[in-house]
């Protein structure tokens, strides 16, 4: 089950698209899908759990925490909305685009991708893409 929380006044268009294509993704890795919840907040709440639970001092668009079991993917990926608009000018692209990059990325590290070295991160990278193009394929 796909849960969406909200810690600030901002709501997804269409939770239903979402959690399909999250669960797309998923199945696209050959996983099964548990609990998984999406906590969207500002950057403050973002910062205070990283200093709390990870014992870093700067803000960051995502943190997910990872319960997954075997192939049961499950866990809590909390999201600064404030970050992601931030890093969509940044990086000149859509906010819907780099909002979905994120919660992508989130999934694809209970999948088992990493992002410390460089051929990992290129490897996230890709899968990152090759995700976000399910979002657009009809469900």
């Amino acid at each position: 089950m796909i849960n969406f929380n909200y810690e600030l006044p901002y709501h997804l268009d269409n939770e239903e698209r979402y959690s399909h294509w999250i669960e797309k993704v998923i199945l696209s890795e050959r996983k099964e899908i548990g609990e998984i919840s999406f906590i969207f907040c500002d950057d403050e709440y973002l910062l205070s759990i990283n200093k709390q639970y990870l014992a870093h001092d700067y803000y960051t668009d995502v943190i997910s925490f990872d319960y997954t079991e075997g192939s049961l993917i499950s866990g809590d990926v909390f999201i600064s909305i404030e970050r992601v608009r931030e890093n969509a000018m940044e990086y000149n692209v859509g906010f819907d685009d780099e909002l979905k990059r994120v919660i992508i990325h989130g999934i694809l590290h209970y999948c088992g991708y990493m992002d410390k070295s460089a051929s990992e991160e290129k490897l996230m990278r890709f899968k990152e893409e090759e995700k976000i193009k399910l979002f657009h394929v009809k469900q």
